[in-house]
């Protein structure tokens, strides 16, 4: 397993040029404090003979006053390099470490697992292509292994390997592994994780890191080091989209104009037909020039100099770019921000964004939201603090050239720069809103040059014609608590009392105009902001209208409302437990849900936030559905709905 090999005696030179074409794979390892991220390292680079004799000296003189394995060697003082980090234990920064194999060549990064250091986190995670989560077998997951994967997910990283560490502290039990490797699932279903595995591993003790350990033999997987040797990375790559951000403009002499910069994604060849952007025009590659001489084709992450047949304008912050594979030109998108300073972002001040090799002035137009990275719910937020990560809106003062992070993440990621200090205080990933499915559309604003028409009637006419007032009720709950049913019980009271009302079921709407819409928050939110813009319809002109929609998040519910007016939106929330719920279920979601084969499900796989201020609460396993009808219509009655 060492970075060794025989060629190193015979032929040096064979050797350099193996070394130098091995594949090289970035990673970092994260997870809460004291899960033994740096214990990991330090005993991976002991493993593979990455260590001089005069340092492991050292280590070993280190580990009798500042170790936490009682005075043996410990392998995390080599990465916790700093004074502070070795008194206290912890990691603080980022720390860069490298170590070679016969198959790979490896880049480290150990991140801090504090709460207060998550922006360093992020920092390591931006260029990596796989994530080690480690967790504490003893302590299971944790707040933190939740904020880690959350960022993971967010930075697109797309293999990740959750190592549950300190099995030698549990008795090497097989079912202390299980159940910590479904409760990651369990809150995975949320994320974007695309490749999982687990392995159970004693970093201190060598246990499943190198060679398979004989104290789990009810583990039949690959060990920790045979995975990073492995896994396959060669297809994240993007080669398709050529996107080669200008980075300065050669220019020795009269006879030669070359364009420098690193191509960020995709290749190209020489003669190929290019785009200019943003001013469009085009040109073809006449060569591909680097310091070893001209290539006929060059690909990502290569850096070359571009010459082009033509003499068009072409300037350091443009872009080349096929002509029949264009990325997004636009002065304003949609980010996620990760702000990395103690002074917050404001919506509303200028700030330097800097885009590839662009650097522009702007500032964020509108903070949407908060993310709470602990819970994944929204929250509104009027700014931003330190290593809080929030969805906002971002207006430069120039058009820019880009791609959803998702898609591209060389022409998806940018930095925000303090204007006055030159500081970078945050980090953004822009959203690919036309790519990532369905939208969220709550605040997006209407077409340009659209009017509100009037209706002829007024809301008294109505009011007077119908014998009540318009309204929505929304009858919000876990699957099988009977909200449909209820609502179709009162819209039929209602109708026998002479009052024009309509059900409005969430259900119903996903088989017509919402039957694109899938099952993740994003849908589910999706289909309710669908609704409440119907049910606002439905009041205009005049009808009671009665929601029934799961609605499993308190923010999105409050949205409902500002769309509907909240002076004509009741909640109604129907508390049964979730046991009734399963015993209802007649078409074994929940089951399925337990199993996996259905994420993202509300009261299994995700959470349900019951409404904070609800207008009434009936416990449907204790109320008949005759009684819930009552008391809805005694609420509306109260209300001055039934009665105006």
């Amino acid at each position: 397993m060492s970075h060794q090999s025989e060629l190193i005696a015979t032929d040096i030179d064979a050797y350099l040029k193996q070394h130098e074409h091995k594949e090289l794979l970035r990673f970092l390892t994260c997870g809460s404090v004291d899960d033994g991220k740096s214990t990991l390292i330090g005993k991976l680079l002991y493993e593979t003979k990455m260590i001089y004799e005069d340092q492991l000296a050292a280590i070993q003189r280190d580990s009798a006053v500042h170790g936490t394995t009682g005075g043996e060697f410990d392998p995390a003082l080599l990465t916790d390099g700093l004074k502070a980090e070795r008194e206290q234990g912890i990691t603080i920064d980022v720390a860069y470490r490298y170590f070679s194999t016969a198959k790979r060549k490896f880049i480290i990064a150990d991140c801090p697992g504090h709460e207060q250091y998550t922006r360093n986190m992020a920092t390591g995670a931006s260029t990596c292509d796989l994530a080690i989560i480690l967790i504490d077998a003893r302590h299971g997951v944790m707040t933190q292994t939740k904020r880690h994967s959350f960022i993971v997910s967010l930075l697109g990283i797309k293999h990740v390997l959750v190592a549950v560490n300190k099995m030698d502290l549990v008795g090497y039990s097989q079912d202390v592994f299980d159940r910590i490797k479904q409760d990651y699932q369990d809150f995975a279903t949320r994320l974007e994780l695309v490749d999982q595995h687990f392995i159970p591993i004693s970093a201190l003790k060598g246990d499943n890191l190198v060679d398979r350990s004989a104290n789990m033999p009810w583990y039949d997987g690959s060990t920790l080091m045979h995975h990073l040797e492995n896994v396959h990375i060669a297809s994240d790559r993007n080669l398709i989209d050529f996107r080669f951000p200008v980075q300065y403009v050669n220019r020795p002499n009269l006879d030669f104009r070359g364009f420098c910069g690193t191509i960020a994604s995709g290749k190209i060849t020489k003669g190929e037909t290019v785009m200019a952007l943003p001013s469009r025009k085009t040109s073809g590659v006449k060569s591909i020039v680097t310091y070893d001489g001209e290539l006929d084709e060059a690909f990502s992450p290569q850096a070359v100099t571009i010459t082009l047949a033509d003499e068009i304008d072409v300037s350091r912050g443009d872009m080349l770019v096929r002509p029949d594979n264009v990325p997004q030109v636009a002065e304003a998108f949609d980010a996620t921000i990760v702000w990395m300073t103690e002074e917050p972002l404001l919506a509303g001040k200028q700030y330097w964004f800097k885009q590839t090799s662009k650097l522009a002035a702007g500032a964020v137009s509108n903070l949407r939201y908060r993310i709470d990275v602990n819970t994944l719910h929204r929250q509104d937020a009027d700014k931003l603090g330190l290593n809080e990560i929030g969805r906002c809106h971002v207006r430069l003062n120039q058009p820019i050239a880009f791609d959803g992070y998702r898609q591209n993440k060389g022409t998806g990621a940018f930095i925000v720069i303090d204007r006055m200090t030159n500081v970078t205080v945050g980090a953004g990933m822009i959203l690919d809103r036309s790519a990532a499915g369905p939208r969220d559309h709550w605040d997006d604003e209407a077409a340009a040059g659209l009017q509100a028409e009037q209706s002829a009637v007024t809301a008294a006419e109505r009011a007077g014609r119908f014998g009540h007032r318009p309204a929505t009720i929304l009858l919000t709950g876990l699957a099988g608590a009977g909200k449909t049913t209820t609502a179709y019980a009162v819209e039929r009271k209602l109708f026998d009392m002479g009052r024009a009302a309509c059900v409005l079921d969430g259900q119903n709407l996903r088989r017509g105009i919402s039957r694109d819409l899938g099952f993740t928050i994003a849908d589910r939110s999706e289909n309710l902001r669908r609704g409440a813009e119907a049910a606002k319809l439905l009041n205009d002109a005049g009808l009671i209208c009665l929601a029934a929609f799961l609605a499993p998040e308190e923010a999105v519910r409050q949205k409902a409302a500002e769309v509907i007016g909240r002076d004509r939106f009741l909640v109604v929330h129907l508390e049964a437990p979730i046991e009734v719920c399963r015993q209802r279920d007649q078409e074994g979601l929940y089951d399925k849900a337990e199993r996996g084969e259905i994420g993202n499900y509300p009261g299994v796989s995700a959470p349900y936030e019951p409404p904070a201020t609800p207008d009434l609460v009936l416990n449907t396993a204790e109320l008949s559905v005759k009684e819930c009808v009552q008391r809805i219509i005694k609420l509306l009655d109260e209300r001055n709905v039934t009665s105006p």
